[in-house]
């Protein structure tokens, strides 16, 4: 008997970037493959790369830092099918954006996806956030902050003393990928109450389109320099990110919720170890 179309197994990707490409590509197979950007150009380059390579691509434009956008886009997806997979990987970097633009994108965007598809994730489901090495680089957080990152409701988060203070991309980026990580722990309760799991990736430096702006921009050489003395010593791919997507979305990942994987390199193990000091690569 043929499967009914509501049976159907949904990947949804926010984000049709270098990164949501090539976890589409890798993961998409077998799924209805639900695509969604604000940029409805490249939306539309990548989901014709995907069709052609014999996919079953839906797309959407989505605002991420609007509730009622992403709403849309999860009952957009839950009308495709079962809801097996959701990878957020949209973001905007400190050489793209003001400070209040990436806490909007990077920090609300992020609140809301997990809140909205935490709503609608099958049982069994998995989601997987992009995060940032830079989350791991930013400094120890009061106590106090912490539990308001993860337990303010997503529509006020913005409004938080430690959002309102921040007035430099520079740092509204690692304190955005910071704030990511808690607001996944956190989300791993509402999720689990639906029999699904959510983790988050922290990727070091990776060469997408974003990844060479910030290379080129003023932080290049200090990022440079980083990857230059990690234990790798090599940039990543979006392959990469793809690859370990793959693991934490799959089976062999079914006892892992509310953590984050470092795909870095060996940037941040360098920097905790004292083997990249930032102080003498920034020279």
């Amino acid at each position: 008997m043929a499967a009914r179309s509501n049976d159907k197994e949904v990947l949804v990707v926010i984000g049709s970037g270098g990164m949501g490409l090539a976890i589409a590509r890798r993961i998409g197979a077998g799924h209805a493959i639900v695509l969604a950007d604000i940029d409805k150009s490249r939306l539309d380059a990548a989901a014709d790369a995907l069709s052609r390579d014999g996919n079953q691509v839906l797309t959407r434009e989505v605002d991420v830092t609007s509730r009622s956008s992403v709403a849309a886009l999860a009952e957009a997806a839950t009308a495709a099918g079962r809801v097996t997979a959701v990878v957020h990987t949209a973001g905007l970097s400190p050489q793209q954006a003001s400070a209040d633009r990436v806490l909007a994108v990077d920090l609300l965007g992020v609140a809301l996806v997990l809140d909205e598809f935490g709503r609608i994730i099958a049982p069994g489901g998995a989601g997987v956030v992009i995060a940032s090495m830079a989350g791991h680089m930013y400094p120890a957080l009061d106590p106090q902050l912490q539990h308001q990152l993860a337990n303010t409701p997503a529509d006020d988060l913005l409004s938080l003393d430690a959002c309102t203070s921040i007035t430099d991309s520079r740092l509204a980026y690692p304190f955005a990928k910071r704030a990511n990580q808690i607001r996944v722990a956190a989300a791993a309760i509402t999720w689990g109450g639906r029999g699904a799991r959510i983790n988050c990736v922290s990727p070091g430096v990776i060469s997408t389109e974003m990844g060479r702006l910030e290379l080129s921009g003023e932080s290049g050489p200090l990022m440079q320099a980083m990857v230059d003395n990690a234990g790798l010593r090599r940039i990543g791919t979006p392959d990469d990110i793809a690859a370990a997507t793959e693991f934490l979305l799959g089976h062999s990942a079914s006892f892992i919720t509310g953590t984050d994987l470092l795909v870095d390199g060996g940037v941040i193990a360098g920097i905790h170890t004292g083997t990249v000091e930032l102080g003498s690569v920034a020279k």
